[in-house]
């Protein structure tokens, strides 16, 4: 984005996020204030339990059913942030017909291989129900309508399997992205580790990171990767973002994730991808100085606001939303 985002005028705006009275994109990043003709509806609470997840994800469920694949990132080893696996559990139980699911990582951590990875999951307390590692058995190829970027995105063979997706969030920064939201958690998080990694990454090598795409070239790869998935499953995907032990560092950090200094905010829910993430832009942007200046400081390094921009670009949601407190 484009847009000067000034001391006072997040100052300002943080008043009204943290009152959670806000209408539409904050100054920030957008009007101040816009008629309610036209905005999507995302649904937010400050209750970040499992009765608060339960019922933000009761006001956006009607498309979801057969079988559900409900995507989180399981964080490798006993990382410091990762979301309580009680609230994760407790929808996980009411939703029918549904699975954890993942993919193995590009780097070479301990989610690497699936053996690995599988190991890392009982470390991290995701057993409660089943996990399908969705490129276990390989990958297929998936289109990309109207990408600029790539025509097909190569996803978990296993990601076929299903009707419908929740993509459930933990919002945090990110090394690369500069922050991950729903949109990040399905561009990386559905794709295959041989193939589809790669190419959003633009890798030629595991490990060799420092001549991995970056910049605002690797956050357009990502939304044309995410737009792959969510027009495969169209109104039957859903997004919730929890906004709670908001680290500068992905859950794949692990251990040595930095500790977060923004408070914990709540949870937000919409079925439009990109208007959850400017509400969840627009809630960390409306914080304090001294909480938000660590997240801004790692989104704008990393051209991290491409990904509205872009996702504004390709059509995949709506930038002007109506907060709904629930």
């Amino acid at each position: 984005m484009n847009r000067e985002i000034s001391r006072r005028t997040l100052l300002k705006a943080g008043a009204a996020t943290v009152g959670t009275q806000a209408v539409g994109s904050l100054p920030c990043l957008g009007s101040a204030l816009t008629t309610a003709q036209g905005q999507s509806p995302v649904f937010f609470t400050t209750d970040i339990s499992s009765n608060g997840l339960l019922r933000v994800y009761s006001k956006i469920n009607r498309g979801v059913t057969g079988g559900v694949a409900i995507k989180i990132h399981t964080g490798e080893p006993n990382g410091p942030n990762i979301l309580p696996r009680d609230m994760v559990a407790a929808l996980q139980r009411r939703i029918p017909n549904s699975s954890l699911v993942e993919t193995n990582t590009l780097y070479k951590g301990k989610r690497f291989t699936t053996a690995d990875h599988r190991e890392t999951l009982k470390i991290n307390g995701w057993d409660f129900c089943p996990v399908d590692i969705m490129d276990e058995d390989g990958a297929v190829m998936i289109p990309v309508r109207d990408g600029k970027r790539f025509t097909e995105m190569s996803v978990g063979k296993h990601l076929l399997d299903y009707d419908s997706m929740v993509v459930l969030t933990h919002f945090k920064g990110h090394a690369m992205g500069g922050f991950g939201g729903s949109m990040k958690n399905i561009a990386i998080g559905c794709v295959d580790a041989p193939v589809g990694k790669k190419m959003v990454h633009a890798a030629l090598d595991n490990d060799d990171y420092a001549n991995w795409l970056q910049g605002e070239p690797f956050q357009e790869n990502m939304v044309e990767s995410a737009k792959a998935i969510s027009d495969h499953f169209g109104k039957g995907i859903v997004y919730i973002n929890v906004l709670r032990s908001m680290s500068v560092d992905c859950d794949c950090a692990g251990v040595g994730a930095a500790p977060p200094k923004a408070r914990d905010v709540g949870i937000l829910a919409s079925t439009d991808l990109l208007a959850v993430e400017q509400a969840s832009i627009d809630r960390v942007y409306g914080l304090p100085e001294e909480e938000s200046h660590d997240l801004r400081e790692r989104i704008e390094s990393r051209k991290g606001l491409r990904q509205l921009s872009y996702m504004k670009e390709m059509k995949m949601g709506n930038d002007q939303y109506e907060l709904v407190t629930t």
